[in-house]
């Protein structure tokens, strides 16, 4: 859920103004943010996103922020263990605020952190969670936080976050071998984003697909999106959960391929011929690399 959705508090207590990538190069265009913050002149300007593959010029919104007067809010849920890690480049001290979730590349429990190196903000956003909103600390998941910092900290959690990152670049090499385009061309971090429209597939079909044999993604809208939030004309990807299992260079080669291979046969209409090789692939790989946990 984007900031500033109107079915969030975000978009109905806010005004919010979106600002596009560059249709050309798919990257945020850093023009049109500024344009946009010269006419609307904001309160904050948000640097975050939940599907962009690539780097977030951080410097270059807080330029953009400081012409205009706001406050730069950096939004790194998605990104947080590349950022701790040095595979992203940090939005200290160009922030005045960062908020980041504390599971997706973080790999802790759900929840959250609000950071900020300015003591009058600290202060204002203290006040603003409790008495302002909640109360009630959960004190395991305060816990479980500090258990996932202090693996954020160890040269293991470094390695495994080169190790996702690594095979985001092998995933995406994959995929566009064998046919599939990728929105944005590639990807800088963890994730990609599959553009379905050459192949005339929705997003919501082709991740439900996927889902059946056990290739979890999500369906999401591309740049230059034409179909409705529902429908969209992409799925979005991920490497963290399946480098945790252990899976490495050689799996998301394959599992590309396999991708591939089920996406092509959904557009052509053959996807009942090869539907359960490909779940019993998944099958093979997964039961070599069990889960290191047991599971009811």
């Amino acid at each position: 859920l984007t900031h500033g959705a109107p079915v969030n508090f975000s978009g109905k207590w806010f005004k919010a103004v979106p600002y596009a990538v560059d249709p050309d190069t798919q990257r945020i265009d850093m023009d049109h943010v500024r344009e946009q913050a010269l006419a609307h002149r904001p309160k904050m300007i948000i640097a975050g996103t939940t599907a962009y593959p690539r780097t977030i010029p951080f410097e270059a919104f807080r330029k953009i922020a400081d012409e205009v007067g706001a406050y730069l809010v950096a939004d790194v849920a998605h990104i947080a263990g590349l950022v701790v890690t040095g595979h992203h480049s940090s939005p200290f001290p160009h922030a005045h605020v960062v908020t980041s979730t504390t599971h997706k590349t973080l790999r802790g429990p759900r929840g959250g952190v609000i950071l900020t190196q300015e003591e009058t903000l600290a202060k204002k956003i203290n006040m603003a969670v409790f008495p302002g909103l909640q109360g009630g600390p959960l004190m395991h998941v305060i816990a479980a936080k500090a258990v996932a910092f202090g693996e954020a900290l160890s040269p293991d959690f470094a390695s495994y976050i080169g190790n996702v990152v690594n095979n985001a670049q092998v995933l995406a090499t994959s995929l566009q071998d064998h046919g599939i385009k990728l929105a944005f061309s590639g990807t800088d971090n963890h994730m990609l984003i599959a553009d379905l429209r050459e192949l005339g597939l929705s997003g919501a079909h082709a991740s439900r697909v996927l889902n059946e044999v056990g290739l979890v993604c999500n369906k999401n809208t591309v740049p230059g999106e034409t179909r409705s939030p529902t429908e969209c004309s992409g799925i979005r990807l991920g490497t963290p959960a399946c480098t945790t299992r252990g899976l490495g260079e050689k799996e998301f080669a394959q599992i590309g391929q396999m991708m591939a291979r089920l996406l092509k046969a959904v557009a052509d209409g053959t996807e009942d011929s090869v539907k359960d090789s490909v779940a019993q692939d998944v099958r093979r790989m997964t039961q070599a690399y069990p889960l290191p946990y047991p599971v009811a």
